[in-house]
């Protein structure tokens, strides 16, 4: 599965069906050491896995600078690169200690949101820099939720025109949220988006309209959240497991657990099923898993290899649990 390639309509990229995710080595939530950071790409290369995704905001930089030194000494040719735009890393004029979004990092930078063509090409040109590289194939504008306008306005034709170029192969836009995606779809000339989330073996909010426009108008969707923060990562959901980074609440739990019930009749496992899942809409075109240390990496090669069976999504169907 990892060698599988499907192509990003009218782009000549070849995408990877399964990503490594890089907010995890830039310290999302907990401190990885350096090495073993790199390991966990490494790892990730040595299984097959030839598409990175990373970010300025992830960890400051940490995420972006781990990558570039992992991937250093790999053929550029040879794999396909995505980072975001939108946050600036500024100096901190007043650092408390640690980063407060999430990251175990110090806060001696901070990110600046900013969505114009100047901002943009400054994001790119420092992420150059950090990674290592001489070139970033997709470049994802990072949740302009607030930032409609600028980001319509800035960063979307300056990605058309820097891809038009061919200084970038594509661009897109990443989010949380599906609705604001379906207008970057049916109003600017994207590539590709990435999904966060809404489209999973838990909610498939975005197969109703999102979906159908990327159809519709051509643009790939690389799918990333597919274990829902969590709550879909164990063969039995935890009680205390997560949707949304927040405690899962019980109708959720409920309904992972009678997931995880009808999987099991099947031969095969919640999480499994989880991952496999996206790939049955012909919309999508990757999913892309975060991954924080060889070991894991090990394990979602392992989920990746396993067959789930079409009976299984036969009988979710029927009882009205997928679309």
């Amino acid at each position: 599965m990892q060698t599988e390639t499907r192509t990003i309509p009218g782009t000549a990229i070849q995408l990877p069906v399964l990503g490594f995710g890089g907010a995890p080595i830039g310290n999302l939530y907990r401190q990885v050491q350096e090495q073993e950071a790199i390991d966990a790409v490494e790892a990730a290369w040595e299984g097959g896995v030839r598409y990175f995704d990373t970010a300025p905001h992830y960890g400051l930089g940490l995420s972006e600078r781990r990558l570039g030194k992992a991937l250093a000494g790999q053929d550029r040719n040879s794999y396909v690169l995505s980072t975001k735009v939108g946050r600036l890393l500024r100096p901190n004029p007043s650092p408390n200690g640690k980063d407060t979004e999430g990251f175990d990092v110090p806060d001696d930078l901070v990110r600046v949101r900013d969505y114009s063509r100047e901002g943009v090409l400054r994001s790119i040109e420092e992420s150059l820099q950090r990674l290592g590289t001489d070139r970033i194939d997709i470049v994802f504008i990072h949740d302009p939720d607030d930032y409609w306008s600028e980001a319509v306005d800035g960063a979307a034709p300056t990605l058309s025109a820097l891809r038009d170029e061919g200084v970038i192969g594509a661009w897109g836009t990443g989010m949380n949220q599906s609705e604001m995606l379906a207008r970057f779809v049916t109003e600017t000339d994207i590539d590709v988006i990435m999904l966060a989330g809404r489209y999973t073996l838990l909610e498939q909010g975005a197969a109703a309209d999102l979906l159908p426009a990327c159809l519709e108008r051509k643009v790939g969707v690389v799918n990333v959240g597919v274990f829902n923060s969590g709550l879909l990562s164990k063969d039995r959901p935890a009680r205390d497991a997560t949707y949304n980074y927040q405690p899962a609440p019980p109708q959720l739990l409920d309904r992972a657990n009678l997931l995880a019930d009808i999987c099991e009749s099947h031969g095969t496992t919640l999480p499994a099923a989880a991952l496999r899942y996206p790939y049955q809409h012909p919309a999508v075109t990757s999913v892309v898993l975060g991954m924080r240390t060889p070991e894991q990496v090990k394990q979602n090669l392992d989920l990746a290899s396993q067959a789930v069976p079409d009976q299984l999504w036969a009988e979710l169907r029927n009882r009205g649990l997928i679309t």
